[in-house]
């Protein structure tokens, strides 16, 4: 079985001061955890105050995006040896917005991938199908291309994939745990052809709205190995439930 991975994507949400009374809330309830591993991907800014806040925990920090050059005339840009001095040990990469809003192509996300596995840290690599896409029957297609584009160069070891249906990001849509299981399913079957050996052992993380509510039915499907959790990462209590039952699911 692998162990499940929950990774809290804040987004453009909290300075340093709400990282670390975040942290102060949700530290004694689930900042201890053995069965599954804790990330959470704050604002840059927030990264040097919430390494020192989760102190001696279990809880791992990630970055929501890297520059793939380790230095240079790349205004508003940070490198991985910046994140790296904040302690971070994942990379998220491809997200649904950073592909939507800012223009990435799973080219550029290769780089950023390989870029982070270069430099030990663990890239999240997202890939996922907007509403259109979907309804036109394209899923599996987009998510296909997307993988091979967006894994080339990119080693099997240290690699989280994360799938998150467009559709259903911030928008309280979910995609049934059946529907998600399908995609996930066809992940694992594509990273079969990518990496041989060492597939079934890459976890693939689901995202889009997932809450407290609709977690273990999403963590009961066989190729689902974790989240990707936006909005209801915020508030200490609702992470901290979804902690607890993708730990209970793990240890049960």
């Amino acid at each position: 079985m692998r162990r499940p991975i929950l990774a809290a994507n804040w987004k453009m949400n909290k300075t340093a001061a709400d990282a670390v009374s975040f942290a102060e809330k949700f530290l004694p309830s689930a900042g201890q955890q053995a069965a599954v591993d804790v990330v959470i991907a704050p604002p840059f800014t927030a990264l040097d105050r919430l390494r020192g806040a989760l102190g001696g925990s279990t809880v791992e920090l990630a970055a929501q995006n890297v520059n793939a050059e380790p230095s240079g005339a790349h205004t508003g840009e940070i490198s991985l040896s910046m994140l790296e001095e904040f302690g971070c040990r994942y990379v998220i990469v491809g997200h649904s917005e950073r592909r939507a809003i800012y223009g990435e192509s799973s080219a550029q996300v290769a780089a950023k991938a390989v870029a982070v596995q270069g430099a030990g840290l663990r890239p999240i690599v997202c890939v996922g199908e907007t509403l259109e896409e979907r309804d036109r029957g394209d899923t599996l297609a987009v998510v296909g291309q997307q993988l091979e584009e967006s894994l080339a160069g990119v080693s099997g070891g240290e690699l989280v994939i994360a799938y998150e249906p467009v559709w259903a990001i911030g928008t309280g849509r979910v995609a049934t745990p059946e529907i998600a299981q399908e995609v996930h399913a066809f992940v694992r079957e594509k990273l079969r052809g990518l990496y041989s050996e060492v597939a079934d052992s890459v976890r693939i993380q689901y995202g889009g709205s997932v809450k407290p509510d609709n977690a273990a039915d999403l963590m009961a499907q066989s190729d689902i190995d974790g989240a990707l959790v936006g909005g209801a990462s915020l508030e200490a209590d609702s992470f901290s439930q979804l902690v607890s039952i993708v730990a209970s699911r793990a240890e049960g």
